[in-house]
């Protein structure tokens, strides 16, 4: 693995410095006061969903690995350090050797989540485990956000497939993640070429209104398009008069044209008529594509409409309004001291305002009722009742500081549809509503 199958500037050495300030100014104090060594139990949960929403989507996990496995100072990372005095030269010298060692557990990549559920659990010295806070919570929080919003559109889209092509309207690297979190969540293509390329998601596109534009006629374009890309392609039909493209589309390519793309205007209405006018024209299987700022209430009333598959850009990559989930990662337990065989100790933040979490290292289930549909997230910290011991949701991700849970992606999109499936009818909703199970602690 390298630093480029990250989505990282070929240039970045390493992913330490994705990190924020005081993650080292902890680790320099607390190697002076004696507590670095202290074994530490992190968790990475959420207090509540974005509103509105019914349940959560796990993703980023695979990327939370390379990250972690790639969290290296090498000698421009140190010298950044010591140039800016961000920490003491003992403490400089104790990242010089940083490789994690400890353990991760977490819920697979795909699967739902709900308020409370540790998503994921880091052990190991607290040292080691501190100085990933910041990458951990970036990576989840992003393509979390992303898998969720494009899990309410493929529910809303149905048996219809979805293109992510939201990559000019987010950051170049953010577009990336946000293509690999999408297919996660149901996304069939994307038009992104290095989502593509690093992560194996199939590629689609082509041709934008600018190369209608620049030929003399709309024919010119259309021509053009079919003799080099053929007769199966897709052609933009709405940059003059959409009814005169579609005549003109099918004359050139005849009933084997592709499919006719839509951005603009009445989707709904516009849809109809290109339907009803493609099936006049002998082109029966020509597909319509509808492009043009979707979400996913757009889709869902499109439900109805002779449209075979959507577009979807800036909704998608911005979270369809919930950029973030909100996931923190608290300190849960620690030892009483530096020796290995200390206990651990439950410790928790119980400060006002809303921010008070619960301590201890938790394990998770969700039970079923009597027709295996889900009807509670179980968290505890003690022993599993026997009745959920085969309904855990954790598992192992690093063993040791060694990766031991890698997966091919399509493994991912395939356990969030089975998970999602497993959730009350009421999940795919898309008004407004409460978390679709509640959360139990025991």
């Amino acid at each position: 693995m390298n630093v480029a199958d990250l989505g990282l500037p070929v240039d970045v050495p390493s992913t330490a410095l994705f990190t924020d300030h005081y993650e080292l100014t902890m680790l320099q104090a607390a190697l002076r006061g004696g507590t670095a060594d202290r074994h530490s139990v992190f968790e990475v949960f959420t207090r509540r969903l974005p509103e509105g929403r019914r349940y959560g989507v796990v993703a980023g996990t695979g990327r939370v690995l390379d990250a972690v496995e790639n969290f290296r100072f090498d000698t421009g990372v140190l010298d950044f350090l010591r140039e800016r005095d961000v920490v003491d030269e003992p403490t400089l010298q104790w990242l010089a050797d940083y490789r994690f060692s400890g353990d991760i557990w977490g819920y697979p990549e795909g699967e739902v989540y709900f308020p409370g559920s540790p998503v994921l659990r880091v052990e190991g010295s607290f040292a080691e485990c501190v100085l990933l806070e910041t990458v951990i919570l970036s990576i989840l929080n992003h393509d979390s956000a992303i898998a969720a919003a494009a899990s309410r559109m493929s529910s809303a889209a149905g048996d219809r497939p979805l293109i992510e092509m939201g990559a000019r309207r987010t950051h170049e690297l953010a577009a990336v993640a946000a293509s690999r979190a999408a297919y996660v969540g149901g996304f069939a293509t994307t038009s992104d070429l290095a989502a593509g390329f690093r992560y194996g998601i199939p590629t689609v596109g082509t041709s934008a209104h600018a190369f209608t534009l620049i030929h003399d006629t709309e024919r010119d374009a259309f021509r053009a398009q079919v003799d080099s890309l053929g007769k199966g392609t897709t052609l933009l039909v709405d940059t003059y008069d959409v009814q005169e493209a579609v005549k003109m589309a099918v004359e050139i390519a005849g009933p084997e044209l592709g499919a006719v793309r839509i951005d603009s205007g009445d989707l709904l209405l516009v849809a109809h008529r290109v339907r009803q006018q493609l099936d006049e024209l002998g082109a029966e299987n020509t597909k319509i594509v509808v492009t043009s700022d979707l979400d996913e209430y757009a889709i869902a009333s499109l439900a109805a409409s002779p449209v075979d598959a959507y577009g979807v850009g800036t909704q998608l990559v911005t979270g369809s309004g919930h950029p973030t989930c909100s996931m923190v990662y608290k300190l849960v337990a620690r030892a009483e001291s530096a020796d290995p065989k200390a206990p651990l100790v439950p410790v928790a933040k119980k400060s006002a305002g809303g921010k008070t979490s619960i301590g201890g290292r938790k394990w998770a289930a969700r039970r079923p009722d009597a027709d295996g549909v889900a009807e509670a997230e179980v968290v505890g910290t003690g022993a599993v009742p026997e009745e959920l011991a085969d309904r855990q949701l954790l598992v192992e991700l690093v063993k040791g500081g060694e990766v031991v849970a890698r997966e091919p992606l399509d493994a991912v999109r395939e356990r969030h549809i089975a998970a999602r499936d497993g959730l009350p009818l009421s999940a795919t909703q898309l008004s407004r509503g409460e978390p679709v199970i509640p959360t139990e602690y025991v």
